[in-house]
């Protein structure tokens, strides 16, 4: 049995050092600059604040921290995208331990998520989605320890305070999460079921609240812009009421044709699709919470708003889906057929960076394909003719401006859009070309 454990245990190592490897590589050679949501991020890491202008900070704060390591490697932030990734995929092998109690079912479990794409192919582009990823998996691991404690850690309770501000600044869509585990099943069914309410629960919320503070204060002093900006992305502000149908049977039938892949594994493990819903487990009652009831609210959110959902929004709504399958269904898995779902899990493996590869090179007009690094040389060879001191700043687009903020030698601040800024009034010395400007501070 142990030394079963360990093979096993060994396998789940070697599953994520390949993924970590094989998404570094692949995109680190393929594309010739980094996606838009990457330059997005350094370019707001660059002036960091509490938050900006489409998403709160987080989503900065990690791309900035690896560009003060790494500088302009473009590689090294591929990786940090696999580095969520797999901690991820970490955290949910260890909760599936815990639930199955089986560490071959646990490791299947995780393996269930290469058949979702939003695990590997769109993991290259570090963006607000896969900030979440690691703060979901932990504020999930964490309720339940908590949950189980007959007297909770006081370390455990912070560290879920911190964990879920960490994801709710790095998108505002974790409050999904927290509204499902820590609302509904907290206080509707865990309280209310035992009858035990202690005060130190109020650590982690505590601990949250605070660690908001200061985005709260710069939203206000921001005219609460990143909170318009997400309510104009869904469309809910021009009311149709076709949108209320149309939308979320637009979002579902999206949600169904990416799951395919990760249907057919599922078809290749499961003997019968026999379901018997104890509604006095406990272990199911908080899958179900912490896998079907966000997505139940945000079919509920389009529903009622019409708010129209954008598909990569899902990106950590399904981190447990694979646990969810197969607790629901581990008594009719069929361990017999292990060898085709492993073969077709391979086949899903490899097929998803050879589509990536193939994409990346058959065309040539994706943000990846941008030039940056030569425009930068451009710009700083006209910088150079004209003035001594480095460059300090640069204003326009978070792509165009972002681009030259990474690749120029100084990193200059991105000090936001041409448009009407006072940046060009107080700067002691700039050039512009075309719509991007660079200049030095008085």
């Amino acid at each position: 049995m142990a030394q079963n454990k360990k093979k096993f245990l060994n396998l789940f190592y070697i599953f994520l050092f390949m993924h970590l490897v094989l998404w570094t590589v692949v995109p680190s050679l393929v594309n010739q600059n980094l996606p838009l949501d990457t330059i997005e991020a350094l370019a707001w890491g660059s002036n960091l604040d509490w938050g900006f202008n489409k998403h709160p900070p987080m989503s900065a704060f990690f791309p900035e921290l690896f560009f003060y390591i790494f500088g302009s490697q473009d590689w090294a932030y591929y990786l940090l995208s696999q580095i969520f990734v797999i901690i991820s995929f970490y955290f949910i092998f260890k909760i599936s331990i815990e639930f199955l109690n089986n560490i071959k079912l646990s490791f299947i479990s995780v393996l269930l998520l290469e058949g979702i794409y939003f695990y590997n192919y769109t993991t290259p582009e570090f963006n607000v989605n896969i900030a979440q990823l690691p703060f979901w998996t932990l504020t999930v691991y964490f309720s339940w320890k908590i949950l189980n404690q007959k007297e909770p850690n006081i370390i455990d309770l912070v560290l879920l305070g911190i964990f879920s501000a960490a994801g709710f600044l790095s998108k505002y869509l974790f409050l999904y999460l927290l509204i499902s585990i820590d609302l509904l099943f907290f206080y509707l069914i865990f309280i209310s079921k035992s009858k035990k309410f202690r005060f130190s629960y109020l650590i982690s919320l505590e601990v949250f609240l605070i660690l908001l503070i200061p985005h709260f204060i710069w939203l206000a002093n921001n005219d609460y812009i990143t909170i318009f900006y997400g309510l104009a992305r869904t469309g809910a502000s021009e009311f149709q009421l076709t949108n209320h149908i149309l939308n979320p049977l637009l979002f579902l039938f999206k949600q169904a044709g990416i799951l395919i892949p990760f249907f057919i594994l599922c078809f290749l493990l499961i003997k019968k699709f026999k379901i018997k819903f104890n509604l006095n487990d406990e272990k199911f009652i908080f899958l179900f919470f912490i896998t079907i009831v966000p997505l139940i609210l945000m079919i509920l959110t389009s529903l009622i708003t019409g708010s129209k959902i954008r598909t990569m929004w899902m990106t950590p709504f399904y981190l447990f889906s694979g646990l969810f399958v197969i607790y629901l269904f581990k008594n009719q898995i069929n361990l017999e057929n292990l060898k085709n779902f492993f073969i077709t899990f391979m086949f899903l493996c490899f097929l998803s960076p050879f589509v990536y590869v193939y994409i990346s090179i058959s065309k040539d007009d994706k943000r990846t394909d941008y030039p940056g690094k030569e425009i930068a040389q451009k710009v700083q060879l006209e910088w150079d003719r004209n003035f001594d001191e480095p460059i300090g700043f640069v204003i326009g687009s978070e792509w165009k401006a972002g681009n030259l903020s990474y690749h120029l030698k100084s990193r200059p601040i991105w000090e936001g859009y041409l448009n009407n800024n006072n940046m060009l009034n107080e700067a002691k010395e700039y050039i512009c070309i075309d719509d991007i400007c660079v200049g030095t501070y008085k």
